[in-house]
């Protein structure tokens, strides 16, 4: 087993070795609480939620972190324009980001450390860079000096005079133009702290910097976010970390390709959405998936929303729309017609095979049996190119693949029906489905049912209709037959033709 990263920093593959031998630190950047989430803020969450569950399949202990900005401009507007505190507005924010999150899946976060709970690392940080030579107070604020980091733009390969500073206001107090605010001096009535500066708050670089310094040490094994990071967040991450600390941050950077409305459009939820400035889609609506998520998310479900995401490389951009996220269910629902067949076949539910939760333990003998020798072909394969940087679109054929070879044996074989017939080899490949599924996060528990009563009347009102249907094709009436499908189909129930009779499933 050798696995390969991307990185970022070195733009090549590299073999992953950790930090502690058997451990991963990951740090994740999260949201900027001041709004309800949007799609695009579920994309890294999906893939490093993704990433740990195969570096734990394969053997390590990992402690996944994701930060949460609690205290940033954007908040302290917002909560001026609603007339409530920078808490409320972000608690309120945190909610809907967490419910999101749990709605796709995302489990596997161990720590989500905010901001305003960091503040004495902050500081802390901040005076050291000041004692060290890499920074400055000017009138209350605090900025890094980059002239001082002989490897500042080491990440974008960029150099200080490319660099772009902030502007306005700030430029007077600042050395140089590329200089960036460690510390904001507060104004009058916004939230401060205090400090050896005076009353203020962080700049948004520093705090993730002594997040994950305070929760995975001064270097730690995979720092991940969008590629709309690398500058100016990552770059100044690295900056004050590694001057700070004299040694490296982070061995891989690894970056999630952004999601895009259409291939001329900015990210969602970024500047040319906010400026309507893509000449093809224009401003994204809500409807278009910029906020509103938690309504997505109803329309189109959480699990069609994270296998949508996953279906192409993590480092690839994902162009989003309602219809590419529904093309992704067509595939889903394959796999669910699958598992059906299953239980027709075993009596007993997808969900509740065990599964191989380590790569060791999945490892079997096929025995020369056909069915099995090709599914460990096609196990090796999604496995192989899981190693080779997480390609989870490409993990995603492999089990397509897979599905493909259990329905063409259980046709061949003429299995359903067959009382008598030997399942051994079928419950086999089924379950290897089942444990490389499960590392993508897929199919984890059953969908839910609605209520008995429900259900039951649910059942009689559609068994009512798919006699009424039969009726009408006895009687040659295909007309009404392609009506009671079609309308049945945009209710989303869609019925299958079988030689004992028709049946109905959600999807």
């Amino acid at each position: 087993m050798t696995i390969r990263v991307y990185n970022t920093l070195s733009k090549t593959k590299e073999e992953f070795q950790t930090v502690t031998p058997g451990k991963v630190g990951i740090y994740l950047c999260g949201p900027t609480v001041y709004a309800e989430a949007h799609i695009g803020h579920m994309v890294g969450p999906v893939i490093f939620d993704t990433v740990k569950r195969y570096l734990a399949y394969s053997g390590y202990e990992v402690n996944l972190v994701v930060n949460i900005t609690d205290v940033d401009d954007k908040l302290i507007k917002k909560a001026t324009e609603r007339g409530i505190s920078m808490e409320e507005v972000a608690n309120e924010n945190i909610a809907d980001y967490l419910h999101n999150l749990s709605a796709l899946g995302v489990d596997q976060i161990d720590q989500m450390p905010k901001a305003t709970e960091t503040m004495d690392g902050i500081i802390a940080m901040v005076a050291e860079l000041i004692e060290k030579g890499f920074a400055y107070a000017s009138e209350g604020d605090v900025y890094f000096e980059v002239t001082k980091d002989p490897e500042y733009g080491k990440l974008t390969n960029r150099t200080v005079e490319a660099m772009q500073g902030e502007g306005g206001e700030a430029a007077s107090r600042k050395r140089s133009p590329g200089d960036f605010a460690l510390w904001k001096k507060a104004k009058a009535g916004e939230p401060s702290w205090k400090s050896p500066w005076g009353d203020g708050r962080p700049g948004w670089h520093i705090e993730c910097s002594a997040m994950s310094k305070a929760i995975l040490g001064e270097t730690f094994d995979i720092h991940g976010g969008g590629l709309d990071l690398i500058f100016p967040h990552h770059e100044n991450e690295i900056a004050q970390s590694e001057c700070c600390h004299a040694k490296p941050m982070v061995k891989y950077w690894m970056h999630n390709g952004l999601l895009r409305s259409d291939p001329a459009a900015g990210k969602i939820g970024g500047r040319a959405e906010r400026e309507g400035a893509a000449e093809a889609g224009g401003k994204m609506s809500r409807s278009g998936g910029a906020g509103g998520l938690a309504k997505l998310i109803e329309r189109q479900s959480g699990e069609r929303i994270r296998f949508f995401l996953l279906r192409t490389h993590y480092r690839s951009t994902i162009l989003f729309s309602e219809e590419a996220i529904a093309e992704a269910g067509v595939g889903l629902d394959s796999f669910y017609r699958l598992f059906e067949r299953y239980e027709r076949l075993t009596g007993e539910s997808f969900f509740d095979l065990p599964a191989a939760k380590t790569r060791k333990d999945g490892d079997f003998d096929p025995k020369k049996e056909d069915l099995l020798v090709a599914i460990a072909k096609h196990r090796d394969a999604y496995l192989e190119k899981m190693d080779d940087d997480f390609n989870t679109g490409g993990a995603v054929s492999e089990l397509f693949e897979i599905a493909r070879l259990i329905n063409k044996t259980i046709d061949q074989q003429k299995l359903e029906g067959d009382t008598s017939a030997d399942l051994t080899s079928i419950k086999k490949a089924f379950s290897v489905l089942r444990e490389l599924t499960g590392i993508l996060g897929i199919f984890v528990t059953a969908p839910e049912k609605s209520s008995s009563g429900d259900s039951e009347l649910v059942g009689q009102l559609m068994q009512l209709l798919i006699d009424v249907r039969a009726s009408a094709r006895q009687k040659k009436d295909f007309e009404m037959s392609d009506i009671i499908r079609d309308r049945l189909t945009a209710l989303g129930v869609t019925l299958e033709d079988r030689k004992e009779g028709a049946t109905w499933r959600l999807g």
